[in-house]
């Protein structure tokens, strides 16, 4: 069985929509977590992404998102009974936005999750405060940075075959996260992250709460299709509803001399040989990137 063919079971047999967890958790209650064809460790946030990306990237996924937080699934063919069925689910009071009970250091590996399951990508976090230099201010270096290797994906002779006639088959990535995004600081944040991302082939600017206000997002969005910045939201209640509010323009070019200012860093000099090992050799190391949380460890150490 996969993971796939497990969601649409219990969907089909509860009748209703659910979280991933929900999912899950109804799985390993009626042992349908024994008839998966996988050995990985976090099953249960593998469950979560495929069923998410599913529904993003496929135009015949037999599943649909509720548009509610936490995120529910269900299937097509009940897209009949969802609204009766959340109308019976008692509306949230609302309650006025705490104070930040985290630090900006904290969404770094809620960012590392998102990054590998909904991605592919491997990050590294970069300390500023080992650069060698200090003379070219203080928005040199991103937060993170990140490498996807499309080889993953491929056939080992397509992956020869790209190498042979000089195809980068590797998509480098960067970083610039910040707690919050508002009308306050996003000018400031915004070109803190064309100044220090511009390198990569996609760069973009992450927070775990971005305003809602139209006259911001309008503002957002002119500012990221004027410099092909992305934009990510992090969810820190519910990691697998953290999204892409706003794709990054792929460069094709990567900007060496940049790359090369940046490599006065000694976390970034290693990043480098890192992805140069791990290219060549076909072989990521995961221990040399940032670790990837289990969904429960994420959710349930939310603060510093």
């Amino acid at each position: 069985m996969t993971f796939l063919e497990l969601a649409e079971l219990v969907i089909k047999e509860e009748n209703k929509p659910l979280t991933s967890n929900e999912i899950w958790n109804i799985a390993i209650k009626k042992g349908y977590d024994k008839q998966l064809n996988s050995q990985g460790k976090t099953p249960w946030a593998t469950l979560g992404a495929l069923i998410y990306v599913n529904v993003k990237d496929n135009p015949k996924s037999i599943f649909l998102k509720t548009d509610s937080r936490p995120k529910r699934f269900y299937l097509k063919n009940m897209a009949g009974k969802v609204d009766l069925y959340e109308n019976t689910i008692p509306d949230e009071p609302i309650v006025k936005k705490k104070k930040f009970d985290f630090l900006e250091k904290d969404l770094h590996k809620h960012l590392t999750f998102h990054a590998y399951y909904y991605m592919q990508c491997y990050t590294k976090t970069i300390n500023h405060n080992i650069s060698s230099k200090k003379e070219f201010g203080e928005w040199v270096h991103p937060d993170m940075v990140g490498c996807y290797y499309k080889t993953q994906d491929w056939k080992k002779e397509v992956g020869n075959f790209s190498n042979a006639i000089g195809i980068r088959s590797i998509v480098l990535y960067s970083f610039e996260i910040k707690r919050e995004l508002s009308f306050a600081n996003l000018r400031e944040s915004f070109f803190q992250c064309v100044s220090n991302s511009s390198w990569a082939n996609e760069s973009y600017l992450v927070a775990a709460r971005i305003s809602e206000d139209e006259d911001f997002m309008n503002e957002l969005e002119r500012l990221s299709l004027s410099f092909g910045i992305g934009v990510i939201e992090l969810d820190i209640e519910d990691p697998h509803s953290s999204e892409l509010v706003i794709p990054a323009k792929h460069k094709k070019d990567l900007d060496f001399e940049t790359i090369n200012k940046l490599a006065m860093n000694s976390d970034f000099r290693e990043f480098l040989e890192t992805v140069q090992i791990d290219y060549t050799s076909r072989k990521i190391h995961n221990k040399e990137y940032d670790k990837v949380c289990e969904l429960e460890e994420l959710i349930n150490n939310k603060t510093h």
